[in-house]
């Protein structure tokens, strides 16, 4: 998951470890509850109690007639891709009027192996919101577990918005440069300004690039466009394995259709009754746990380019991203890393344990003069590639958000009264948060969604694992979910890192397998240690 404006997953984290990001997201369209809800603040242990929001309510039972049509189509699987397969189909682009046009979703499927019991399909989603299931399937099929690739087809779906299911359009590769390396810390109106003007250009560069799709790319028109691929793969239920914000999407499919959920696991949960300010601010926290678990561990080594005590690392990182806002450093492009890269760097070594050697030996390049290596890190984060372009996540990213929830502030001045509230969480990214959560406020489409619980009462055992230091879904988030959930059961992993299956733990991995293939659901509160 990730903060508004900079949340997303990175390929390079995608195919090592099959994580991903999310970003903050509620629930939307006209299934949504009522607004005004309260929403939950940690105790004093860090966990969130379930929010007295609305609950998300199940859709009626049944296809309207008026959809008929879509849950009738026939997928034509084509070779793509090398060892892949994909199809198109269409979905309305409004649930509520179905007659009012439609678009062209993409999926993509690595058939089940032979020599197992197929038992259906399984429905993966990375997160972001944003990220290309298609691609993400097509990174890291071969990672999962041979026994669970023999009974399932594995299957990808991009998200409408998303990848190659009608994309939404922002920025283009120069002015996306711009975007990552604006100011997100103002320390005058001049700054303020400067801000509010990059916040402004992206918002009209997707309502002028993306037509009537901006409006509709809501996370419950996704969920139920995976209603109807249920149908279409053959599915009575539909068996998902969902990380990050692909957690938020799989709980969404859960409260509308808790009759059809098969074996659902939501790795690296969101809580979807969180606010957008609450939700940032929590994850400001995250970021701020995974950092002090890098900087203890960089302490603890010689030659880290910060210190030699976990204090000292974190001061001296202050230090440094003070240093760089007041003169960015050079690199070996035409580009200087910006304060905001420098940032973005450092949070995105956070996703993943097998990112820190790197992050160090950036730090000490950053530490002596030259910006390079922590740029080349921020580049990961936004996935630009070699030639300037970017893949349309963050553009999804922005979108899909700024319709799931209100945004936290009205203006500028919202942003600066948080900031302070903000560093109480996190000392070291909570000021880039505060004023990362302005970008919704000039949004072309106004939101639809609000916070909610999800019961989703009925359904099956809903696996819900969270790592203790993840830093883009902090832990209490699986905890509320969990409890949520009236079938939930909570699976902790104490680690680090952005979500937890799939990274070679064989308590994790153990008890979703043994669910998925055989339906044995872990006992709520299963703990694993690293």
């Amino acid at each position: 998951m990730r903060a508004t404006r900079r949340s997303r997953p990175t390929t390079a984290v995608l195919a090592a470890t099959a994580a991903a990001a999310v970003l903050l997201a509620g629930c939307t369209s006209g299934s949504s509850p009522a607004a005004g809800p309260q929403v939950s603040t940690p105790s004093a242990d860090g966990t969130l109690p379930v929010s007295n929001a609305a609950p998300l309510e199940p859709l009626p039972a049944g296809v309207p007639a008026a959809l008929a049509p879509y849950y009738a189509q026939k997928l034509d699987w084509k070779t793509c891709d090398g060892e892949f397969q994909c199809a198109e189909f269409t979905v309305p682009l409004d649930y509520e009027h179905p007659g009012d046009g439609d678009i062209t979703l993409t999926a993509a499927r690595q058939s089940a192996t032979p020599g197992g019991k197929r038992l259906g399909s399984l429905l993966l989603n990375p997160g972001g919101p944003g990220g290309s299931a298609v691609d993400y399937l097509e990174g890291v099929a071969r990672t999962y577990d041979p026994q669970v690739r023999a009974a399932y087809d594995l299957v990808g779906l991009d998200p409408r918005g998303v990848g190659r299911s009608t994309p939404v359009s922002c920025l283009s590769g120069p002015r996306m440069d711009a975007y990552a390396a604006a100011d997100i810390t103002p320390d005058d109106q001049a700054e303020v300004d400067a801000l509010v003007a990059v916040d402004k250009e992206f918002a009209a560069a997707c309502k002028d690039g993306s037509g009537g799709v901006l409006a509709h790319v809501s996370t419950v028109e996704a969920a139920r466009d995976m209603d109807v691929l249920r149908a279409l793969l053959g599915d009575d239920r539909l068996h998902y394995l969902g990380k990050s914000y692909g957690t938020f999407l799989g709980a969404t499919y859960a409260g509308l259709y808790p009759d059809k959920v098969g074996r659902m696991v939501l790795d690296g949960a969101m809580d979807p009754s969180l606010d957008a300010r609450a939700g940032n601010r929590t994850q400001a926290g995250g970021f701020e746990t995974a950092w002090a678990a890098f900087a203890k561990d960089c302490a603890g080594r010689d030659g880290c380019p910060l210190g030699s005590t976990e204090q000292e690392v974190g001061r001296r990182l202050t230090e440094l991203f003070a240093s760089i806002d007041a003169k960015p450093l050079p690199t070996d492009s035409d580009r200087p890393l910006t304060e905001a890269q420098a940032t973005t760097g450092v949070i995105q070594a956070m996703y993943a344990e097998f990112l820190w050697p790197q992050l160090r030996s950036a730090l000490t390049d950053a530490v002596a003069g030259d910006g390079t290596a922590l740029l080349a890190l921020s580049d990961e984060y936004y996935e630009r590639a070699a030639d300037g372009s970017y893949p349309n996540l963050i553009a999804a990213n922005m979108a899909v958000n700024c319709l799931d929830l209100p945004a936290p502030f009205t203006g500028p001045e919202g942003a600066r009264a948080a900031e302070q509230d903000f560093a109480q969480a996190s000392p070291h990214f909570g000021r880039d948060m505060a004023w990362m959560a302005l970008s919704c406020t000039y949004w072309s489409h106004p939101p639809t969604g609000e916070p909610h619980t999800v019961p989703a009462a009925g359904a099956a055992p809903i696996v819900v694992v969270g790592t203790t230091r993840d830093p883009a879904t902090p832990y209490a988030w699986a905890q509320s979910l969990a409890a949520q959930l009236e079938s939930g059961r909570l699976v902790t992993y104490d680690g680090d890192g952005h979500t937890a299956y799939g990274r070679r733990n064989t308590c994790v991995d153990g008890a979703v397998n043994r669910y998925l293939l055989g339906g044995e659901a872990p006992e709520n509160g299963t703990h694993c240690a690293k």
